[in-house]
């Protein structure tokens, strides 16, 4: 499946999230860090790419945080209601998507690099899609229920999986709308896309390319946000 790289391509970033683990009084897309809050780190990261056109973020209906950043007013940005879970939101924002392919940002990830972005969109447009990951580097455990150890997994061929995910938007589209509506697990694009037999490559990317999800990450993302300047 392949398409014309000239032809731009649509981002979504799913923000509706709470961020509980964080334990802040807002969430976590919208702390501080360095001169920005999180999530406009990673929208300008988007909005500063050559291939993509539009960028649909997707917010929570109570969420009165993302009409005061300044970077909400950029008529490339279009705000969307997001749902309960990820997969929710993402099928909201792919029903207003013009593009044939689709890109899916985590909101707290604010290191994304363009190099990464530019391998991941030239793997995707040669196949059914693809995802940024990075390899599995430390031992793997299993434990049991109690957190007694039950096995050492062999970390060979594993991968920490990342954002952007990419795929065409109408395969998507479908693979979501079905699983959904099957009840079945979709805990990220690549899941839903493998379900409906899809083949999904993955491409390796950086592995400062962090999510934002305690408060210990904060201080690792300034760091690398410093590094980029």
């Amino acid at each position: 499946m392949t398409t014309d790289p000239a032809v731009g391509l649509t981002a979504i970033v799913p923000a509706a999230g709470i961020g509980s683990r964080m334990g802040a009084d807002c969430p976590k897309q919208y702390l501080p860090l360095a001169d920005k809050t999180i999530l406009e780190h990673t929208l300008g990261v988007l909005l500063c790419h050559p291939a993509i056109e539009r960028v649909i973020v997707a917010v929570s209906p109570q969420d009165h945080w993302f009409e005061r950043l300044p970077v909400a007013a950029d008529p490339r940005i279009l705000r969307v209601e997001g749902g309960a879970e990820r997969a929710y939101s993402v099928l909201n924002a792919l029903r207003v998507v013009k593009t044939p392919w689709v890109l899916v940002h985590d909101a707290a990830r604010p290191c994304l690099r363009h190099a990464d972005l530019d391998a991941l969109i030239a793997t995707a447009m040669a196949c059914d899609g693809a995802i940024l990951g990075s390899r599995v580097r430390d031992t793997m455990k299993r434990t049991d229920a109690a957190g007694n150890i039950v096995a050492t997994v062999e970390r060979e061929q594993l991968w920490h999986a990342l954002t952007p995910q990419m795929f065409p938007t109408a395969p998507l589209t479908r693979a979501l709308e079905e699983g959904l509506a099957l009840g079945a697990a979709i805990t990220d694009e690549a899941s839903a896309m493998e379900r409906a037999g899809f083949t999904v490559r993955m491409v390796e990317g950086r592995a400062d390319n962090i999510k934002v999800t305690r408060p210990e990450d904060l201080a690792l993302a300034g760091l690398f946000i410093s590094q980029q300047a």
